[in-house]
């Protein structure tokens, strides 16, 4: 049987963070605006792809690598650094306030596990005015691998040293849900994102259409 969780864990990019203006930056640079789906899919393959190999390379250098093979070699290096530049003005999603408010309000301690940095985590949470909410952040980075990999989740309920049970992510991607929930955790899914939950991952204990639909149902779960 599920229980509330006692700490709620938040993917970052895509899940909290919009990352709709870089669409202008992939114009600036003779990108197809279009495109900007086809990156984000790009870089998180190739990132787990490196973890499935048993190595690794950090966000910022597989979100370059996969814009110039996007490319096809036709962006120098300033083109590739103006695009990631974006990445320092980027918006929260409009339901993440709401959704972080409502469970902090409740006693849930949040936590921000992202692919991305630190450094790049804190700086989107306060520039979005969302620090105050936020606990702890961890980085995939910690244990040099990239989300789904076990590794990651097993170093995030370390560090908030709660019981796997106790811990719930809420993610806009499935496969970080599959990730989660094979080690133990609650998962809630927003399907403002992907729209559909593939079916050949472990299916989500809580779906919702955005954050706050999500934060409603693990609240709703017995102490």
């Amino acid at each position: 049987m599920l229980h509330r969780p006692r700490t709620v864990v938040f993917d970052v990019v895509e899940t909290l963070m919009s990352l709709e203006p870089l669409r202008s930056r992939f114009a600036d640079v003779g990108l197809a605006p279009t495109l900007l789906e086809r990156w984000l899919d790009r870089l998180l393959r190739d990132g787990m792809a490196l973890t499935l190999a048993g190595s690794y390379h950090p966000f910022p250098a597989v979100a370059a690598a996969a814009l110039r093979s996007l490319a096809r070699g036709a962006l120098d290096d300033d083109a590739v650094g103006y695009v990631l530049a974006g990445f320092g003005a980027l918006p929260a999603h409009p339901d993440v306030e709401p959704a972080l408010g409502m469970l902090a309000q409740a006693g849930i301690s949040l936590v921000c596990l992202s692919n991305g940095t630190a450094e790049a985590t804190t700086n989107f949470l306060a520039r979005n005015n969302l620090a105050g909410y936020v606990d702890t952040i961890i980085s995939g980075a910690e244990v040099s691998s990239w989300k789904p990999s076990w590794q990651i989740y097993d170093h995030a309920a370390r560090i908030v040293a709660s019981p796997a049970s106790k811990v719930a992510l809420i993610a806009v991607h499935a496969f970080d849900c599959h990730g989660a929930k094979s080690a133990g955790w609650v998962t809630g899914w927003a399907s403002r994102l992907e729209g559909h939950y593939a079916e050949v991952f472990s299916p989500a204990d809580i779906v919702g259409d955005d954050l706050t639909e999500v934060a409603t149902g693990l609240l709703a779960l017995p102490a």
